[in-house]
């Protein structure tokens, strides 16, 4: 990765359950908005990282919260850099559209919280980040863009830093950008 001014990074995780199977037509235009929302992410300012099924271009057929649910998780540089992507881009349209393909959450399906910059957070990581918010509200800990902290705040709270010597990106990985090492 190349240096940024940031020692924090945000991750996020998101999870959906699907009204349909992925492969039922009426699931065919979240599908076909995949491939495009991904790539605009990953060429969005302040991206940095999203979790990919090892052999595939995104998360979709990993399910670790249930065969009806999918998740997408991601690190960027900034709340604002995330915040950006998620509502004012190309993302938006698969958000305004998202109860046609999508249930109603009753609890929360979205959880932010600071990584240190390098960091590669785990599904594990993830859905224990998820099932905080959930059990406890928002904390420095696991977040929300409504209720959010700073990295200052989150200090206690962050994942041990990477190694200082970084492995190859994991095979779950997407690979950095050009220019940029990716870190396991």
């Amino acid at each position: 990765m190349t240096s940024s001014p940031h020692a924090f990074h945000l991750a996020q995780l998101n999870v959906a359950t699907l009204l349909h199977p992925m492969d039922d037509p009426r699931i065919a235009p979240f599908v076909e908005l995949l491939d495009p929302v991904n790539a605009a992410a990953d060429g969005a300012p302040g991206f940095v990282w999203r979790l990919v099924e090892d052999g595939a271009g995104d998360a979709t057929g990993l399910r670790p919260a249930g065969e009806d649910v999918i998740v997408n998780m991601s690190v960027w540089e900034s709340q604002e850099a995330l915040w950006d992507f998620a509502y004012r881009s190309g993302h938006l349209e698969a958000l305004r559209r998202r109860r046609e393909w999508f249930a109603r959450h009753v609890a929360a399906h979205m959880v932010l919280w600071w990584v240190p910059a390098g960091h590669r957070p785990s599904l594990d990581e993830a859905m224990d980040r998820l099932a905080d918010l959930r059990a406890y509200g928002p904390s420095p800990r696991a977040f929300t863009f409504a209720s959010s902290y700073t990295a200052t705040e989150a200090a206690d709270h962050l994942p041990a830093a990477p190694p200082a010597h970084p492995g190859a990106a994991t095979p779950s990985a997407r690979p950095a950008p050009a220019g940029e090492a990716a870190t396991a």
